[in-house]
């Protein structure tokens, strides 16, 4: 886990937009989405992902990973329920940061009140597979053949964690 410094998960600010740019031009590529990631402009980055709709990780003051949350959508009958998205910098992988901002976001959506987390992971990327189980995903769904990457059909993936 941790052994030099210690970590800092806290929500995010406007001062992280770069550092957040940056993490997702260099994490959502053909593996790991339908589709790289490359924002247009500052403005657009903030208009998806305002302040507050992550929670960051800091190590040594460099912004290391993620993770994103939203409601799914706009109705009432949702609002018990957060689809999440995180990245984790290359650098920084196998280091328990993903572990760790997964247990920060459990947390703080139990306090709220929210009873469901959400996401969406390609079939291919194995290792996420692989890391959303061993947080306590499990899979709800499977949308076949939803995508065509790089010369192969590639199913979406839909994984859930129930809080108590």
């Amino acid at each position: 886990m941790f052994t030099s410094q210690p970590l800092t998960i806290r929500h995010s600010e406007m001062k992280d937009a770069p550092d957040l740019i940056a993490l997702d031009e260099l994490v959502w590529n053909e593996r790991t989405a339908p589709a790289s990631l490359s924002w247009k402009s500052r403005g657009e980055f903030l208009r998806n992902s305002p302040p507050g709709s992550q929670l960051v990780a800091i190590e040594q003051g460099v912004l290391c990973g993620y993770v994103g949350f939203r409601s799914p959508t706009l109705l009432a009958s949702n609002r018990h329920v957060l689809e999440i998205n995180i990245a984790v910098h290359p650098d920084y992988h196998r280091k328990g940061i993903g572990t760790a901002l997964m247990n920060s976001m459990k947390d703080i959506a139990a306090a709220e009140g929210i009873r469901k987390l959400s996401l969406r992971v390609l079939s291919c990327n194995t290792e996420a597979l692989m890391f959303y189980e061993k947080c306590g995903f499990a899979i709800e769904g499977r949308l076949h053949e939803e995508f065509y990457i790089a010369g192969q059909f590639v199913d979406d993936v839909l994984m859930a964690y129930f809080l108590k």
